[in-house]
């Protein structure tokens, strides 16, 4: 259990597509899940931002994600089933690269199932900032960063910049 290093952007281990937890690998992951914790953590502390992490994002390939805002959440093999027809613009950031934003389109809700850390099938529905947030870490499962989803060739600023942008 220790902080990571979170991989950037460029980095070719960010675009591969993460292989499913199975079972027996509960008591390893939740390892991971205390990596995830701990380098979600000190990001924040660092950055002053960050509500989520997936495992790709400190070299882990698996399909793990970790969300920390009020609580604690661990999905485990995360399936994004049913996804609104209604879009929203947002400014994405990404600890995989601290200093850029990203406008990018996704949906207004969404629903999530997984698997929690005592195995149970979960479902939630979700929507506006927690859906896009775990939308965005979704992505990393399947090696899909927000700089791929740009909405167009300007939808690239930096956070010192972002003021500037409508």
């Amino acid at each position: 259990m220790a902080v990571k290093e979170v991989l950037l952007l460029g980095n070719p281990r960010l675009y591969e597509i993460s292989a499913p937890i199975v079972k027996e690998e509960i008591e390893c992951i939740k390892t991971v899940v205390q990596d995830l914790h701990d380098t979600l953590l000190d990001f924040r502390n660092r950055y002053g931002a960050g509500r989520a992490i997936a495992a790709p994002q400190i070299g882990v390939a698996k399909r793990l994600l970790y969300m920390h805002i009020e609580k604690s959440s661990v999905f485990i093999n995360p399936v994004i089933d049913l996804k609104s027809p209604e879009m929203m613009a947002v400014w994405d950031d990404c600890m995989s690269f601290p200093e850029l934003l990203v406008r990018v389109n996704r949906h207004q809700r969404c629903r999530i199932r997984y698997r929690d850390l005592d195995w149970n099938e979960q479902s939630m529905t979700i929507e506006g900032d927690l859906s896009e947030l775990l939308q965005h870490e979704y992505d990393h499962l399947d090696g899909i960063l927000a700089v791929s989803k740009a909405i167009d060739q300007f939808s690239f600023a930096l956070k010192s910049q972002k003021a500037l942008w409508p």
